[in-house]
């Protein structure tokens, strides 16, 4: 039976507009499902860049004006691979025009910003979804359903964190299309909302809501040359942050990230401790969750390395894809992602995070840095 289509419309070219694109080429092939995304146009500002793009990975077209992209009617949804502080003009845009809309994380540049595009995806009656992708992993999913399933009791602390070391040298500029993530004005801040933000969602999902936190914050290089003025300026974003936090089912959270940790590419890293057990999971060895159980037999208790490989249902997404013991990668969770997007979209059923869930992180991240600012506890909310 021949599948239904559904016609995206990409806008940005960048790392995140390649994963995403994969996703797309790769999920009929390893999903059954009843739409099938095709690759319509892809837009950005630069004609020719996004023209190799959209050649490299099978757009039908191009635009320059993510206007016009919006306006055209052989495009069913929209995917938001842009700075952040463009993520809600688009957005809003795309809503009122009927697209579907798939948004990079973070949401927005902040809770205000974020609220007004729940409010128009919600009064226009759109699917939408952001891109927190760590949720996919399938080690992180078994996670969530060893959480659910109460197997770790009453749960007493959550921490994680997000370490890098590519922003140290003071010689690296901020600003422009490859380095905006440094730059304030399109960023909205620094490790908070990249990485941590991640951090955030996982811990939403996986542990409940956040009531308060206190924070630091620290920018180490305090002035970068800007790329697009050529002038030495200020640097607004935060090289580093750490947080505590209250979570609503009384536990508590230690969170710290930072682009200064010598030896680290990408580390990131959680771990929940519970009455009767804890689990613990690493970017780097993201195919495996650690998990330690207390009611284990005295003589052999200690902590089990599983192996998330396994198909039958016991392992979440794996038996979609190769023999038990064959493990997948980064790239699979955006697949996921993209696979359960396409379910709910047949189904007319929201699927997580929408909107509305990652404003939930937005506000965490706006709570931590006014906290930072003020060097106090601050509600989330």
């Amino acid at each position: 039976m021949a599948k239904k289509e559904l016609r995206i419309g990409m806008i940005g070219y960048g790392f995140m507009g390649r994963a995403h694109s994969n996703a797309y080429a790769k999920v009929n092939h390893f999903f059954d499902l009843e739409y099938r995304p095709v690759l319509a146009a892809a837009c950005a500002r630069n004609a020719e860049a996004v023209q190799a793009f959209a050649d490299n990975w099978g757009y039908a077209s191009i635009e320059t004006d993510w206007r016009k992209l919006i306006e055209r009617s052989d495009i069913d949804a929209i995917d938001i691979c842009v700075p952040n502080n463009l993520h809600r003009e688009i957005a809003i845009a795309a809503a009122k025009a009927g697209k579907a809309i798939l948004c990079e994380k973070p949401l927005s540049m902040n809770t205000q910003e974020g609220e007004e595009m729940c409010q128009a995806v919600e009064a226009a009656g759109v699917p939408n979804m952001v891109w927190y992708n760590y949720r996919r992993v399938p080690a992180v999913t078994l996670a969530k359903n060893i959480v659910d399933s109460g197997q770790l009791g009453k749960i007493f602390h959550y921490r994680a964190n997000f370490l890098q070391d590519w922003t140290i040298s003071s010689e690296v500029p901020q600003g422009g299309g490859a380095l905006w993530r440094l730059d304030a004005a399109a960023a909205g801040s620094g490790v908070t909302g990249d990485l941590l933000a991640h951090c955030i969602d996982t811990a939403l999902w996986l542990n409940g809501g956040i009531r308060d936190v206190v924070a630091m914050t620290e920018t180490f290089v305090k002035e970068r040359m800007h790329v697009e003025t050529g002038k030495v300026e200020p640097v607004g974003i935060d090289d580093a942050c750490a947080f505590l936090c209250h979570f609503e089912n009384g536990s508590l959270g230690l969170f710290e990230s930072t682009r200064y940790a010598r030896g680290h590419k990408a580390l990131y890293t959680f771990e929940i401790n519970g009455e009767h057990g804890s689990v613990r999971w690493d970017l780097h060895d993201l195919h495996r969750l650690e998990f330690f159980d207390h009611r284990d037999a005295g003589a052999t208790r200690g902590w089990r390395s599983i192996h998330v490989t396994d198909h039958g249902g016991e392992h979440p997404y794996m038996d979609r894809w190769w023999v038990p013991g064959l493990q997948i990668g980064y790239e699979h969770s955006f697949v996921h992602q993209v696979a359960d997007f396409l379910a709910g979209y047949a189904e007319g059923k929201a699927v997580g995070p929408t909107f509305r869930d990652a404003l939930e992180t937005q506000k965490v991240c706006d709570a931590v840095l006014a906290s930072a600012a003020g060097r106090n506890w601050q509600a989330v909310g």
